[in-house]
């Protein structure tokens, strides 16, 4: 009785809690989850700004974890408390939610190089979240949790979304492939065809402004604290953020040794900190002379009108598409800037010699449109240093390059392509190429009829010429269309004569436009029929070259075609692959790795061919010690061995 008297009153205890609204542990811990969860999922939703590779991927994921909220809040304000089993559960969801709000701050706050060269192992961050948050999802215990009927409809309906969503076997952007490839090109030889690919990378990667890259520059600082300032991803990160910093004239200095990553003006006094909003959103130095522009920003007259001279039409700050370029003076915030100055003794900067450099503006227009009517002129000679003159011109600054187009340089430059004279034909094209950096040139010169032209001379001008039309029909074939239309022109087969028979430049130049021409599916085809792959096997076999990794890229995507994967697929092609694998470079294991994955997948005997190569042993060191896209390649196609039953 005594046993029975104490059951009794402990039952009793716990009776009394509850009818006095209090909590047991447990079901406090379930509460403080549902908190938790409410929260990961408000900060998530919040976030809103996502680097471009991974952006479409955030909103999907945070719209899925909004749908969650509606749930969740149902939960908290249920009459009675969570069970065991759905306390153990929300656990579950919560680690799910903890580890999305990891993968968007990354994609939110991380360098957007970074999220660009790993693009498929973000992507794989991400399916790893849909797991998760599928299989809470699918122990939640309904019966026992009062949700209504339509919020339990919405769950299950995620539920059944999530487990539908696959991941993709290469969500590498292929544009960016062509782009990593020509910009991490080990050669010096820094010209307009590649300063071309930094500007159209740049601007894919948002970091085509100086505020843009000072923050990409703090992320890259804290991403080689984090990953090793020695690795080779580091590195290569490092060497494209210069780049760009090259492009808009920034200082380049050492990432890792600068203690601080902030303008000058910002450093000068620790005790004097210049109030955000008297800095420029582009240059964010303090502003002399600030301007609104018509999406309401202010910005400094200086800076925001070279923006608008570089053929830009949007607003640097918010991205909206400004409906005029009229600028008004904030002659409100100048008072306040001039106020503070006084105040605090700062003095800003002069600007040096302004109206000379109005009139050195002035003179060099003039020069130009004076320039472009010799273009006409009735003598070989002002025509020929006239087109020589527009070709060293139009190589240094976008301002130029637009200034040229504006004046009309276009037209008569295309018209002397066909000149019977070879100097006048190679000046011609390759001021042609320094213009088509600018898309909106890209445009014009196409729009003008010059790609017949410069493939006439990719066949029959001088061997400069032809480099600089390879160059030239790479930069156009940045536009989707020219992809066609150059194939469509007969540019594929001297392009891939060039390959075979040209300088080591020329090599490189057609091997980048074909690598841009063959994104296009019948393309592929029509560079197997002109007899691509020779050369790219001897490029292959030279590797003094230095273009392996290229060749190789190449190859990847001819094997994405069905005459592709015949024309390469034999077995002494396989046996050339592994050797790669075995004995090539980091970079050389990748992508032979990779063109391997490919054909492997479609074709189960080249597993085999592989694997008498003895590929097995090479592919479990790479899957352990390889770079990070290597890894996952090695262990795709160990999981595609062991699946077909072919280890041996």
């Amino acid at each position: 009785m005594v046993m029975d008297g104490e059951r009794d009153g402990d039952g009793g205890g716990e009776a009394m809690e509850e009818e006095n609204g209090m909590n047991t542990p447990n079901a406090q811990e379930g509460i403080d989850m549902v908190e938790e969860a409410v929260s990961l999922i408000e900060y998530a939703a919040r976030l809103g700004d996502y680097r471009r590779t991974q952006r479409k991927e955030c909103y999907n994921l945070v719209r899925r974890m909004k749908i969650l909220l509606q749930f969740l809040d149902e939960i908290r304000y249920l009459g009675s408390p969570l069970t065991p089993n759905g306390i153990v559960c929300l656990s579950k969801l919560t680690k799910a939610l903890r580890l999305a709000k990891k993968v968007l701050k990354t994609c939110n706050e991380g360098s957007k190089i970074y999220l660009a060269l790993e693009s498929e192992a973000a992507m794989i961050k991400f399916h790893t979240v849909y797991q998760k948050l599928s299989q809470a999802l699918d122990e939640l215990p309904f019966d026992e949790l009062e949700v209504s009927v339509e919020v339990r409809e919405q769950v299950e309906l995620m539920r059944r979304q999530l487990n539908r969503t696959k991941r993709r076997t290469d969500s590498q952007d292929i544009e960016l492939a062509v782009d990593m490839m020509a910009v991490s090109s080990k050669t010096d030889d820094q010209r307009n065809a590649d300063i071309a690919i930094i500007e159209r990378l740049a601007k894919k990667l948002d970091l085509h402004t100086v505020e843009d890259l000072k923050i990409e520059t703090v992320a890259v600082k804290n991403l080689a604290k984090e990953k090793g300032q020695t690795s080779e991803s580091t590195q290569q990160i490092i060497q494209l953020l210069n780049k760009f910093k090259q492009i808009l004239g920034m200082e380049v200095t050492n990432v890792l040794d600068d203690p601080a990553v902030m303008p000058k003006m910002l450093t000068k006094s620790q005790s004097l900190v210049i109030p955000h909003e008297f800095l420029c959103p582009i240059t964010l130095e303090i502003m002399r002379d600030p301007v609104i522009v018509s999406s309401g920003q202010t910005f400094e007259r200086e800076s925001i009108q070279k923006w608008f001279d570089s053929n830009h039409r949007a607003c640097p700050k918010t991205r909206q598409t400004l409906a005029h370029l009229s600028l008004a003076p904030n002659y409100a915030l100048k008072n306040l800037i001039t106020q503070w100055c006084e105040k605090n003794n700062f003095k800003i900067p002069k600007k040096e010699d302004l109206a000379s450099s109005q009139g050195s503006s002035v003179k060099q227009e003039q020069e130009i449109s004076s320039l472009v009517e010799e273009l006409s002129s009735s003598q070989l000679e002002v025509q020929r240093k006239a087109v020589k003159d527009i070709r060293m011109l139009s190589k240094e600054k976008p301002e130029t390059r637009v200034s040229f187009a504006k004046n009309g340089a276009i037209p008569p430059l295309v018209q002397l392509l066909c000149y019977p004279d070879s100097k006048i034909q190679e000046n011609a094209v390759t001021a042609l190429l320094n213009l088509s950096i600018d898309e909106s040139n890209k445009r014009l010169i196409t729009k003008e009829q010059a790609i017949p032209a410069i493939i006439e001379i990719l066949q029959n001008g001088s061997m400069e010429s032809r480099e600089n039309s390879a160059a030239a029909l790479f930069s156009l074939s940045m536009l989707d269309q020219n992809k066609v239309t150059i194939a469509l022109a007969n540019g594929i087969p001297p392009l891939v004569e060039l390959l075979q028979n040209g300088t080591i430049r020329g090599k490189r130049d057609a091997l980048t436009a074909l690598f841009n021409l063959s994104v296009n599916q019948a393309n592929k085809a029509r560079a197997i029929d002109a007899g691509i792959v020779p050369p790219l096997m001897l490029l292959l076999e030279d590797k003094k070259l230095g273009m392996v990794d290229e060749a190789l890229s190449i190859f990847l995507l001819l094997a994405t075609h069905p005459e592709g994967r015949h024309e390469i697929g034999q077995l002494s092609f396989i046996g050339t692959l592994v050797d790669f694998i075995r004995d090539g470079t980091p970079k050389n294991k990748e992508c032979a790795t990779s063109v391997l994955l490919e054909l492997s997948s479609n074709n189960s005997s080249h597993i085999l061919a592989a694997l008498q190569f003895g590929v097995y042993e090479h592919l479990i060191e790479i899957s352990q010690s390889g770079t990070n896209r290597a890894q996952r390649k090695a262990n795709a196609l160990l999981q595609l061995m062991s699946k077909s039953e072919q280890i041996p």
